[in-house]
């Protein structure tokens, strides 16, 4: 029968499949890097949940939504791009967070830990990715059209505002899921690495989404053994992005050749 750590093991590799699905999309938006500060806007939260022994992830989960609104309000009202709304509450959010997290903790909100989870805990998280990979799908076409021709999205009658209010709360929701054993810092590298290597090796949106999962799922996989027969860490975030970076190298490689 699973236990904690099989729970979150499969966990893990869920999180990676909507991350690399989601990091396509991100990267085609051209917010790759603006995607991987909203990651960062449940340190406050974060933080906070730490000070006061409450649950980290739902204090997480309420900054991260309230920052990613916030980002898309300012997006809207001030006609501010992506990356500039973005940075601007990243910058406070992190201030805040460093803040608020007593110190003992905050290696743990940072990079993560290797947490057991429960049977009710792991259900939400698959519930979570189910929600993310389905809202995804019935999108896609609406996000491919916004992205390679907004002008033509908007001429036939796609509010191409609200689609990306739905594709950050989307986005912010799949690093929710990956936070605890990811951490704020890490937990969007699985929607970057991932996507950027898959993008050196096909142009095919459906390939490009189906080798971005993969590579993503097989992170994870590696991550996991690495840490477990050679680095021994608390946490697993940092061998899932050493694999997941070395992938993207040789992605890089492959396609010079």
């Amino acid at each position: 029968m699973l236990g904690g750590q099989g729970f979150l093991f499969i966990l893990a590799l869920l999180f990676a499949l909507a991350a690399g699905v989601v990091g396509c999309f991100a990267l085609m938006k051209r917010m790759v890097l603006a995607s991987d500060v909203i990651s960062h806007l449940a340190l406050p939260g974060l933080g906070a949940a730490f000070l006061v022994h409450w649950n980290p992830l739902a204090g997480g989960a309420a900054t991260l939504f309230l920052g990613t609104l916030l980002i898309w309000q300012l997006q809207k009202k001030t006609g501010l791009a992506t990356d500039a709304a973005i940075g601007a509450v990243f910058a406070a959010a992190l201030a805040i967070g460093a803040a608020v997290t007593p110190h003992e903790d905050l290696m743990e909100a940072l990079f993560g830990e290797l947490p057991q989870v429960s049977l009710a805990g792991f259900l939400l998280g698959v519930a979570a990715t189910l929600f993310v990979l389905f809202a995804i799908s019935l999108a896609r076409d609406r996000l491919a059209l916004s992205v390679f021709s907004p002008d033509l999205a908007a001429a036939t009658g796609l509010n191409v505002a609200r689609l990306d209010l739905w594709f950050l709360l989307l986005f912010s929701l799949t690093v929710l899921i990956g936070l605890r054993f990811m951490g704020t810092l890490l937990a969007s590298a699985l929607m970057i690495l991932p996507a950027a290597a898959a993008r050196q090796l096909t142009d095919n949106l459906s390939h490009f989404l189906l080798v971005s999962s993969a590579v993503s799922m097989a992170s994870v996989i590696a991550g996991f053994l690495l840490n477990r027969y050679a680095l021994h860490l608390s946490t697993v975030s940092p061998a899932i992005v050493i694999f997941a970076a070395l992938l993207f190298a040789l992605s890089l490689v492959r396609k010079r050749s």
